[in-house]
């Protein structure tokens, strides 16, 4: 602990007095018992315990801010030791003339001037006191520390989940542009279509995107918006296969999630072949759990590289990280597989 983030921690002020009072109920009924003499026991204790707090305040406001927390420990028992020698003579001195020449009624013999073995005992005593205080002090900035901790992990947690859903936008972005740019060039008649639909996409992941879980029925349907775009660019040459079954409503998912595989499905699986390609989509509801898959046929040119892997790039890395992030361990699975030249992801995850 530094001395920046203890020493600052304020407790308030009703607090030091209930604890005080209490403090010095409890004294003053323990040696008013002992001695069967309430009224001294009151005296006393009224005298003992502003010095007491002397010291407590003493070592938690100014000797350990600035000697334990800046290591210089030598110095730290020297200056408590001292402190309490001088408390303890001037208590004595207190005692003596304001209260009963016998200073130390609960001691083994009467004396009437500062000795040693009173000296030890009362600077025992006196801290005894101090030790408590400071322990209190500690586990109470020991506990705050732990929720500045918390907080600032979450705060982090939060910002790193806003800035990986950030990036998500654009990519998908650049990607729909690039297509838009293909068919502009060929002055084609879909371009107007894919446009509003884009449009719609956009809108959607701008502002209903925020949040840290999205509705399932709202992530389906920006899914269902993304396979109209691609069936327009497309045509007859693309196949998609998408079956949605239990129940997926009062269900939620963090954004975008799913986008992204299917996104890598038409980017790797459609994109970078000819001819007609499937594309099989599947949602399951199975209790907590969605089950997910999106299959899609591997790129020619890459059907012969064993090192080929299409479970990785931006887009897929941003979802893995974004999963570890936003969910328990035991709250997703994301597999990939290939079969033969079809690739196939699964994603596991809980939507309650």
């Amino acid at each position: 602990m530094n001395f920046s983030s203890s020493r600052f921690y304020s407790i308030p002020l009703r607090y030091h007095v209930f604890f005080w009072l209490t403090y010095f109920l409890f004294n003053t009924f323990r040696w008013g018992i002992y001695f069967n003499d309430y009224v001294y026991s009151f005296k006393s204790n009224l005298l003992g315990f502003p010095i007491h707090m002397t010291l407590c305040y003493l070592n938690i406001l100014l000797f350990m801010p600035y000697l334990v927390y800046r290591k210089k420990y030598l110095l730290y028992i020297l200056a408590v030791l001292t402190s309490i020698f001088l408390m303890v003579v001037l208590k004595f001195n207190l005692t003596y003339l304001l209260i009963n020449h016998d200073v130390w009624p609960e001691g083994p013999t009467k004396i009437d001037k500062l000795t040693l073995t009173y000296t030890i005992d009362m600077m025992i005593g006196e801290l005894y006191v101090i030790t408590f205080v400071t322990a209190i002090k500690i586990t109470l900035d020991f506990m705050k520390e732990q929720k500045r901790v918390v907080d600032l992990e979450k705060s982090q947690l939060e910002t790193e989940l806003l800035f990986l859903k950030s990036q998500i936008s654009p990519h998908f972005l650049f990607n729909t542009l690039n297509n838009i740019y293909s068919l502009a060039v060929e002055k084609s008649n879909k371009t107007p279509r894919i446009v509003t639909k884009l449009s719609e996409l956009m809108r959607y992941m701008l502002y209903e995107t925020k949040n840290r879980r999205q509705s399932l029925e709202s992530e389906i349907i920006c899914i269902q918006n993304y396979l109209d775009l691609e069936r327009i660019r497309n045509d007859d040459r693309l196949e998609i296969n998408m079956s949605i079954s239990g129940d997926i409503h009062d269900k939620e998912i963090a954004p975008i999630i799913l986008l992204t595989f299917i996104e890598n499905a038409f980017k790797h699986g459609v994109n970078k072949n000819t001819g007609k390609v499937v594309i099989d989509i599947d949602f399951k509801i199975k209790g907590d759990f969605l089950h997910f898959s999106a299959s899609n046929p591997q790129p020619e040119v890459t059907l012969h590289e064993d090192n080929f892997n299409i479970a990785s790039g931006i887009g897929i890395e941003n979802v893995k990280k974004r999963l570890e992030l936003g969910y328990n361990k035991n709250e997703y699975n994301l597999s990939f597989k290939k079969k033969k030249n079809i690739f196939v992801v699964k994603l596991k995850i809980k939507v309650t």
